[in-house]
């Protein structure tokens, strides 16, 4: 027997969303940001609009992905401690628990990486760095970060990694 931890999820996006309001940092001068962070040539200046935008995405996901960690991990916990009571289970059931063991994982994993992807975004925003690829150190480019703000390579880069 499987347990689904996809409902649990769900409701807890939500609550990370607002969750993710509600968190305090303190806070950088955005207007003081609006000089410090470097744009491709073609590219208006951060506006400190548009750091209060990426601010605040980058606290949601970092909401999001702390819940999704915490459930996962929860998740793997109970299987782990269920694992023991499998007794008289065929290879068919077994199997199932061992796939559903290595998904949660996964999942752990994976927001474990996102976790640490966005609060690093959050942190290089702190000190003003934000924007900068971190393989060749040309700017990012806005339109990129408005998409992806835990972006750290420019294009050119992520493409050349994504190669290898």
């Amino acid at each position: 027997m499987t347990t689904s931890s996809t409902a649990p999820r769900a409701t807890a996006k939500k609550s990370a969303a607002k969750s993710a309001a509600k968190t305090t940092r303190p806070s950088v001068d955005a207007a003081k940001l609006t000089e410090q962070l470097q744009v491709k040539e073609d590219e208006s200046p951060w506006s400190e609009e548009e750091i209060t935008e990426v601010r605040g995405i980058l606290l949601e996901e970092i909401e999001q992905h702390r819940v999704e960690l915490r459930l996962a991990e929860e998740e793997l916990d109970q299987m782990m401690r269920a694992s023991g009571d499998g007794a008289g289970d065929d290879q068919a059931d077994a199997g199932a628990k061992t796939a559903e063991r290595e998904h949660e994982i996964s999942v752990a994993a994976n927001a474990r990486a996102s976790l640490r992807q966005a609060e690093h975004a959050l942190e290089q925003l702190d000190a003003g760095t934000y924007g900068m690829c971190e393989e060749c150190g040309n700017p990012i480019g806005k339109l990129r970060l408005q998409a992806r703000p835990r972006a750290t390579l420019c294009m050119t880069c992520q493409e050349k990694q994504d190669r290898h």
